[in-house]
């Protein structure tokens, strides 16, 4: 699992560290990572662009996209990590 924003590398290690994250964040500064997975924001987004907008991918072994989650949308991330979790179990069955 890893993470990623647009912050820098002193930003990700702080908030890493306050959250007590088990996993690596990776900084975008440059955006090219957040270009690639469509996730920066429109110009005219109310939410400012300096934020990337949240979304998780999962990766399959070979490198491709297995399944997407929007979470811009989501009020809350409670179910978050069940349904990811859900869906490699059902991609490792088939």
């Amino acid at each position: 699992m890893l993470g990623a924003s647009f912050d820098t590398i002193e930003e990700q290690n702080s908030f890493a560290e306050a959250e007590s994250f088990p996993f690596p964040l990776l900084s975008d500064t440059d955006r090219i990572m957040g270009e690639s997975y469509e996730v920066v924001r429109a110009a005219d987004d109310p939410i400012p662009i300096e934020f990337p907008l949240r979304i998780t991918y999962l990766i399959s072994p070979e490198g491709t996209i297995a399944a997407a989650w929007d979470l811009n949308a989501s009020s809350t991330l409670d179910s978050h990590a069940d349904d990811v979790l859900a869906e490699i179990a059902s991609l490792t069955e088939a």
